[in-house]
């Protein structure tokens, strides 16, 4: 976790993320790569794409400025902060950025969002949630403790959340995060025997970890949505952190033939995190 990447609008919830990525990087000596996208509209950009005309430039300007005041924080000393401007239109392409940066998680600041404009527009954390190649970590509060103990993976236990398994586990044990796996049976999500679900779950991970050594560890549970079993499994246990797979796909099935892992991220009040599948 030797760099972070930190998308910013400026706003509360993105310093939310940034305290929480200068956490991280304190503990684990990252260093931080604070991102602002200008998102400017084809008006502003010049016709062939690759520069950018004076109007451009004074927004270019004016959030270098912003950078200054935004970045003074007390819990920044001593970690290695820089920031990064671009004039990027949509939040998607943050994954090139981190692609550039060659960095190994991205942390954003997310209110959530819901109804209308969740179905048609989204938020710009659903945007980079499905585009990122990289671990995303969704944070929805002040990080005044961000001590993660217990951590929730929620899996379908399918052959393709192998990866994402495998690497949320390699993400908890350098966060030294307890691993706790989950299974929810619920209506809308293929509702299947006991029988079934312990032959899927054992077959997952001999997969997986060539053994049923994390069997223990693995919990089913029954609700009538998806959602609402990761969630109300992270209260029980009391779960500092939940984790999905993600599709990263662009249209309707996302995860779990729906779009879960958006929905967790966007009504947990939890930190998410999410791992490509």
């Amino acid at each position: 976790m030797k760099r972070i990447i930190v998308p910013i609008d400026f706003s509360e919830h993105s310093e939310y993320a940034l305290e929480a990525a200068a956490n991280l990087a304190e503990k684990y000596g990252s260093e931080l790569f604070v991102l602002h996208m200008l998102e400017l509209s084809n008006a502003i950009l010049t016709s062939n794409g690759n520069s950018i005309n004076e109007e451009a430039v004074f927004y270019l300007k004016l959030a270098e400025q912003k950078f200054e005041a935004f970045l003074d924080k007390p819990y920044l000393e001593g970690i290695k902060v820089t920031p990064i401007v671009k004039h990027f239109k949509v939040f998607s392409e943050v994954n090139d950025v981190a692609n550039e940066y060659d960095a190994n998680l991205i942390v954003m600041g997310s209110h959530g969002v819901s109804g209308v404009k969740e179905v048609l527009v989204g938020s710009n954390t659903e945007k980079v949630v499905r585009h990122s190649d990289i671990p995303v970590l969704v944070i929805k509060h002040n990080p005044i403790l961000l001590d993660f103990e217990n951590g929730v993976f929620a899996s379908d236990f399918s052959d393709e959340a192998i990866t994402p398994y495998i690497n949320a586990k390699k993400t908890f044990e350098k966060l030294g995060v307890n691993m706790h796996l989950v299974y929810v049976n619920s209506p809308d999500g293929n509702f299947r025997s006991s029988m079934e679900i312990d032959k899927k779950v054992s077959l997952f991970l001999k997969k997986a970890d060539g053994s049923l050594d994390n069997l223990p560890n693995v919990h089913v549970v029954c609700d009538y949505s998806i959602e609402k079993g990761i969630l109300n499994y992270a209260n029980v246990i009391g779960a500092d952190l939940i984790a999905v797979a993600t599709h990263g796909r662009k249209g309707l099935a996302h995860f779990f033939e729906g779009s879960i892992s958006e929905d967790i991220a966007n009504h947990s009040t939890l930190p998410v995190m999410t791992f490509k599948i």
